[in-house]
């Protein structure tokens, strides 16, 4: 022992040989660090206190302040520590934890919150982590310039006991293929495990042990779907994927039972009564939880727009099985062939839906507008009302675009008040475009199914003049309603949307800058206005499309908060979801909130409860929203998988919408995209150029740019990992 420690300090003397007395007072107090820190580091040391470190470097007494600078300058970088009883050692790693957001080609990214960035997390540093882990990390030194990078070393909490997937059995066992691509691991099924499950069923796998980095994960069969051909079964995989709740508790359904199918007498007393006030709904053809309806009227010069909307909270009280189950769901998902509400049937089709000739509760907001579309004066009341009509928004459209006779015969008597809503709609589009709002005209999918569930279209479904009408006059209601409860300064929920972040900005600006286009000012401090004068240059072009979704991916998640910090995208000063309480729950629990404003019973004490519990509901539902936006995705994109694997060998024209060191993808007029991948990009080697996110053919020269069409046949459509496989027509003729 006595010649391994001898040899331990002759080490320890070699390695600070630079920090002795004399070459402390030569060098400065970095290298110092850097070279105490080496001796840290070694595998030999034992941590020591001052006076040992001092002895075992030689260094006197009088220079133990230079080397106590040292080591504080050390502790404050954090890459040492002193433990209690005053020894230095190397400090243990930092450890931040976050959620785990695995990619199908075996890395991820661990979100921290607080973090600017996400952290990259190689594929060998993922560890045993699943997708949707809460997972603890250790920071990586990254190259300049580059995304941070991470280790996974500690997993907090799996995101996912269960998962959906396709059954393959073998002849002793059986494994569960998953659908989600990002969970890259199948699951073992040991056997009598399989509840006599058969290849080609969709099952949910409760996860029984999640495996080692030698070892795979193994599971059993806890539930099966069906045959993954049979009618529904894919979307209901997509649905216990996502852990959609369907089926509502009995005792919620019994208390919506409860709210009865028509309004009584004593439930109007004391309300405004607006139903001799001519009103409509303006809806989808489809619907069926109208819980919106418009009245206009002139007064003068000015405008008296009625906004109401049903009083779903009558019906769902705080804390009742009502309350607590819309809150566990969050919101309504729509998904394509079906629709999982937030409250049951009875309310939201029922007694809360705003149908046409029945006397229906409301909270409405009756707005003054001016001849500039500014409101000037407003007025939030409980009223109830009836709706004269349900219009469609096909109605409209062709009353005020097509100009058609019968349609316009047909609802002759609220004609002029179509028109009216127009004139409004403009000036309030105008003045907002003139505050920097943006306005992204995307179309939407419309998806049509046979009575098999089988996609026989894809259009894509194209705003009007009435789907604009109504969205002026929602966001005119939330902004107007969000204002006044800010200044009251009553807890409440707001629906906000940060400034993008510079570096997202300045991605966004070398982007369009190989299209000829540019951005003014500060990345870091952008305006919206700087933004929509971009999106108005590319207006009617062929890039429109494809550079407005570059602006929108470079903007930040909206969501709820308690704190009223602006909304970007709408360059609102303040905002709230004011106008559908039916589908979404911040709107129901503000509606709670500003009855009881109304009614003045905000002491002290309701102030307290809303100040602690809205933050949480606030978080919920903004987590509750992405889980329904990316469920109504997942179907979406797997219903289109499914209709191009019904058109492999066509050809359509589309355009480049985005380009990868692995090839370009191609959107499609019915807004299919796939991709064309650069292994099958013939007669050239194609290098990506990420200053101008390019495809270049090293040989030819030839560029394939962003926003630039080209003529494709459809190669693959694969419905396991939802993707589709272009080729291009030129190409593959030439190699013919």
């Amino acid at each position: 022992m006595a010649i391994v420690f001898a040899m331990a300090v002759f080490v320890y003397r070699e390695k600070a040989r630079p920090l002795r007395e004399n070459e402390m007072k030569r060098e400065g107090l970095e290298e110092k660090k850097k070279k105490l820190y080496g001796l840290f580091c070694d595998r030999n040391y034992v941590p020591m206190k001052i006076k040992e470190l001092a002895m075992l470097l030689d260094i006197p007494r009088e220079r133990r302040e230079e080397l106590r600078e040292v080591l504080d300058a050390l502790v404050a970088d954090g890459k040492i520590e002193v433990n209690k009883r005053g020894k230095y050692r190397k400090a243990s790693p930092k450890l931040l934890e976050g959620e785990y957001t695995a990619n199908a080609r075996g890395f991820g990214f661990v979100t921290v919150e607080g973090e600017d960035e996400d952290f990259f997390v190689p594929a060998k540093y993922t560890g045993n982590a699943f997708h949707g882990d809460r997972v603890k990390i250790v920071p990586l030194t990254a190259a300049g310039g580059q995304r941070p990078e991470a280790r996974i070393v500690d997993i907090v909490c799996r995101a996912n006991t269960e998962i959906v997937g396709m059954y393959r059995k073998s002849r002793h066992y059986g494994f569960v293929i998953p659908d989600n691509v990002r969970f890259t691991q199948d699951i073992f099924i040991p056997e009598g495990c399989d509840l006599g499950a058969v290849n080609g069923h969709k099952v949910v796998c409760h996860i029984t042990d999640y495996g080692d980095e030698k070892r795979r994960p193994e599971g059993e069969i806890t539930e099966i779907l069906g045959h993954a051909n049979d009618p529904g079964v894919d979307i209901l995989s997509v649905v216990k994927a996502f852990e959609l709740p369907t089926e509502f508790p009995a005792e919620v359904l019994a208390a919506a039972s409860e709210a009865g199918m028509s309004v009584g007498q004593e439930e109007i007393a004391g309300r405004m009564d607006l139903r001799c006030e001519t009103m409509v709904t303006i809806d989808g053809e489809d619907a069926k939880d109208l819980d919106d309806a418009i009245s206009l009227r002139r007064e003068g010069e000015n405008y008296i727009l009625g906004v109401h909307i049903a009083d779903v909270t009558h019906y769902v009280r705080e804390g009742s099985p009502l309350d607590v189950e819309a809150l566990k769901r969050g919101t309504s998902v729509y998904l394509v062939d079906r629709v999982i509400p937030m409250l049951p049937h009875a309310l939201s089709n029922g007694i809360c839906s705003l149908n046409q000739g029945e006397d229906r509760l409301a909270l409405s907001c009756i707005m003054t507008l001016n001849s500039a579309g500014e409101v000037t004066d407003y007025q939030i009341a409980e009223t109830v009302i009836r709706v004269d009509q349900r219009m469609s928004y096909t109605s409209v459209k062709k009353i005020l675009e097509d100009h058609d006779p019968d349609e316009t015969e047909k609802y002759r008597e609220l004609v002029p008040m179509f028109e009216m809503m127009r004139e409004l709609s403009a000036l309030i589009r105008k003045r907002r475009a003139a505050r920097g709002s943006l306005d992204f005209d995307f179309p939407e999918t419309k998806i049509h199914l046979d009575e098999k569930g089988r996609p026989v279209e894809i259009l894509p479904y194209e705003r009007n003049v009435a789907t604009d009408m109504i969205e002026d006059f929602m966001l005119t209601a939330n902004e107007t309603v969000a204002q006044h409860f800010y200044w009251q300064e009553i807890p409440f929920i707001y629906r906000t949307h940060g400034t993008p972040s510079g570096d997202k900005i300045r991605q966004l600006a070398s982007l369009i800058g190989s299209f000829g286009l540019t951005l003014k000012g500060n990345a870091a401090e952008i305006h919206p206005k700087e933004l929509q004068k971009l999106l108005g240059k590319i207006a009617g072009s062929p890039q429109e499309a494809f550079i407005s979704r570059l602006v929108l991916r470079s903007m930040q998640q909206a969501k709820y908060t308690t704190e009223c910090s602006g909304h970007f995208g709408l360059a609102a000063e303040y905002y709230c979801h004011f106008t559908s309480p039916i589908r979404r729950y911040p709107d129901l629990q503000i509606h709670r909130i500003i009855k009881e404003s109304l009614h003045n019973r905000l002491d002290e004490s309701r102030r307290e409860h809303y100040g602690a519990l809205l933050p949480d509901v606030a978080a919920k539902c903004s987590k509750l929203e992405r889980r329904a936006d990316d469920a109504e995705r997942e179907v979406e994109k797997l219903k289109k998988v499914q209709y191009m694997e019904r058109h492999v060998g066509e050809e359509y024209e589309g355009m480049i919408s985005g380009v990868t060191g692995w090839g370009m993808y191609v959107e499609l007029p019915n807004t299919v995209e796939g991709l064309v991948h650069v292994s099958t990009l013939r007669g050239d080697y194609y290098v990506f150029s990420e200053s101008t996110y390019e495809l270049i053919g090293e040989r030819t020269n030839r560029h394939f740019r962003l926003g630039e069409k080209v003529r494709i046949r459809v190669e693959a459509a694969d419905t396991l990992t939802r993707t589709i496989d272009f080729l291009l027509v030129e190409d593959r003729d030439e190699d013919r």
